[in-house]
């Protein structure tokens, strides 16, 4: 884990760090699932970010009592993850996905919009990228 990265993660409760570790596992996970390569991880705006050559970053943040994913904003990502899982997931705006750090990871969700940003680039142009 980068330095860096590791020291934000440090500087979070316990509740929200182990949330967010998750999270990045499930980043590491579906990347070789779906064979996409090596997976960047730095820093962006102070937040973890992690990137695959096939895909839109996702940004990991926590603020508040919540756990955030981050999406490009302009990207079609919020907006379709909003159509297929309204009932599940909360969102802000077209950047975010909203998790209260205190309640279970709805991880089938989860796992699908981290799927399709780490695929963005191969889907885009397909209706609600090609799910």
């Amino acid at each position: 884990m980068d330095v860096g990265v590791d020291n934000i993660f440090s500087s979070y409760p316990e509740v929200a760090k182990s949330k967010l570790m998750r999270l990045r596992e499930l980043i590491y996970i579906i990347a070789q699932e779906q064979n996409l390569g090596g997976v960047e991880e730095s820093l962006k705006w102070g937040e973890p970010s992690y990137n695959v050559i096939s895909g839109s970053p996702i940004r990991l943040g926590f603020k508040g009592s919540s756990c955030y994913l981050f999406f490009h904003c302009q990207t079609k990502l919020v907006s379709t993850f909003r159509e297929l899982h309204s009932q599940s997931l909360a969102f802000e705006g077209n950047r975010a996905i909203i998790l209260n750090s205190k309640k279970s990871l709805p991880e089938y969700p989860i796992k699908e919009c981290i799927k399709l940003a780490l695929t963005y680039h191969n889907v885009k142009r397909l209706p609600l990228l090609g799910v």
